[in-house]
């Protein structure tokens, strides 16, 4: 229920002209109230006023925008293009605005949630990319002003830099003189750009204050890059690290050391064992076999979050992890593209054994989980009773069995999500698992269909209309993907030429 303040402030800001005339007579400890009605109502004149005015010495995007603000209602998942828009717009004219000193001295634009339905009144998204570039345009056309030099703002920001404004980032983060605006990055994410470039931009970001960092897709790093990315650059607070797919094959130069060691493997892991604050860790599509023990075992803190999906483990991997300080603590565990029951049954039942009393998610997709193997699933899950989502795609499971996990599943008090795969009897007779995309979008869709009602019919009759269930063929909504397509569909064509030009010449030369 909304406060008869906030009320007000809701019909204040409706008026936008009203509202900037009246802003002189107004109480600073109502500028935040004024900011958050103006957001939901999407008034970006208003909000771009309050940002030029603004008589408080912080700006905390998150908590403004958070249920802990008046009124309760969480807008952190509406990235809306105008109101964002406008704050940063609002923020450039703070600086610009003539006479006396600012007070404002901290301005934190992150904690934006990007979803894929967007709940404010415009429906138009302002994502992570374009909220990079838009507060890097600012920060140069800032640079640029001859502006009376004065203590600089420091604006704290999540980054998402690709090729397509890698030099505008590079040059809001290095400035050649005074900068009114100085970036903080906490957050950083990388893609199609290469490795030359991710260090530069890095070097520039203020590695000793991120605290998470996202290497993806189209960044191509071979463990060489890796050692010297963790050894050079350093990043003492980091508590979130995710590399690209192959980030610890050997460099192409390279040649394996008489005794079998894997001296930049050593390397990394010794780097990554100085990162006191390190939970989170991601190394999908990398080639690990045999090595968990010397890449997980020096970390001083347990992780919270792990992703092996695709690394190729062995049984020496599975008892490690089995049985480390680390799977007592996993909240969120991915151990996709392994045979895990047909291979190490015993060790992946005692993995969630240990991690029972805190995993939160679980993602098994393309494990070859079959009907014979549902029973000891559901063996394993049985204790798992913090567990709230369970992603298992790309399994070839029947529809009677997946009613038998079903059943079961309802055991588990705070499940909310499930993905589960098409069922296989949805196939043609001796369909071949793993799938190909193609393969996999040709199913008997009214099939599925039937049994994906009889499936949720299992769960009201348990009581459980509470788990949301779905089969997402091509994986989950990505924000980050969804807003850079265009540039990504582009760098994979240029290096799919590349690689022909490459192809062609070694041919000529033969």
């Amino acid at each position: 229920m909304r406060s008869l303040r906030f009320i007000s402030a809701e019909a204040l800001v409706s008026h936008p002209q009203v509202a900037k005339q009246s802003l002189d007579g107004v109480a600073h400890n109502l500028y935040p109230l004024l900011f958050k009605a103006s957001y939901l109502l999407e008034q970006a004149e208003v909000i771009r006023t309050l940002l030029e005015r603004w008589p408080l010495e912080e700006f905390w995007l998150s908590a403004l925008l958070g249920p802990r603000s008046e009124p309760p209602e969480d807008l952190r998942d509406r990235a809306c293009r105008a109101c964002l828009e406008a704050c940063v717009q609002g923020l450039a004219d703070h600086v610009l605005r003539a006479g006396g000193p600012r007070r404002l001295r901290v301005a934190d634009l992150t904690g934006i949630r990007d979803v894929q339905v967007q709940q404010c009144p415009c429906g138009r998204a302002l994502g992570r990319w374009g909220r990079t570039e838009l507060l890097a345009r600012t920060c140069c056309r800032l640079q640029a002003e001859p502006l009376v030099a004065q203590r600089p703002i420091q604006v704290l920001a999540d980054l998402f830099v690709t090729e397509g404004n890698f030099k505008v980032v590079v040059q809001a983060l290095g400035p050649s003189g005074p900068a009114p605006l100085r970036v903080h990055c906490l957050s950083f994410r990388a893609d199609s750009l290469g490795p030359s470039q991710l260090l530069h931009v890095l070097r520039l970001a203020g590695p000793g204050e991120l605290r998470r960092l996202e290497v993806v897709h189209n960044v191509r790093l071979h463990a060489g890059h890796v050692q010297q990315l963790l050894a050079q650059v350093g990043f003492p607070q980091l508590a979130s690290l995710t590399l690209p797919a192959k980030a610890f094959d050997a460099p192409p130069t390279s040649t394996p050391t008489p005794d079998g060691e894997d001296p930049l493997l050593t390397s990394i892991a010794w780097e990554l064992s100085q990162m006191t604050q390190l939970t989170e860790l991601s190394v999908a599509f990398s080639t690990l076999t045999g090595k968990i023990r010397k890449l997980l075992g020096p970390l001083r803190t347990p992780l919270r979050v792990l992703d092996l999906a695709n690394c190729s483990l062995n049984h020496a991997d599975m008892a490690f992890l089995a049985d480390c300080a680390h799977s007592m603590c996993l909240e969120v565990l991915d151990l996709s593209g392994h045979s895990l029951f047909s291979l190490f049954p015993s060790t992946f039942f005692r993995l969630l054994g240990r991690a029972a009393q805190t995993l939160r998610i679980l993602t098994l997709e393309e494990c070859s989980i079959e009907d014979s193997h549902v029973s000891m699933l559901i063996l394993a899950l049985s204790p798992c009773h913090e567990l709230c989502e369970l992603r298992f795609l790309g399994n070839p499971l029947s529809a009677r069995a997946l009613r038998r996990l079903f059943t079961a599943l309802c055991e588990l008090p705070k499940l909310r999500c499930v993905e589960f795969p098409v069922p296989k009897d949805c196939y043609p007779e001796g369909t071949a698992y793993p799938q190909d995309e193609l393969a996999m979008s040709k199913f008997d869709q009214q099939k599925y269909n039937v049994i994906a009602e009889d499936l949720r019919a299992v769960l009201l009759r348990a009581g459980r209309g509470d788990i949301q269930v779905c089969t997402p063929l091509f994986g989950s909504f990505d924000p980050d993907i969804q807003e850079t397509s265009n540039e990504l569909g582009a760098f994979l064509l240029q290096a799919f030429k590349t690689a022909l030009e490459n192809f062609s010449r070694a041919l000529e030369q033969m």
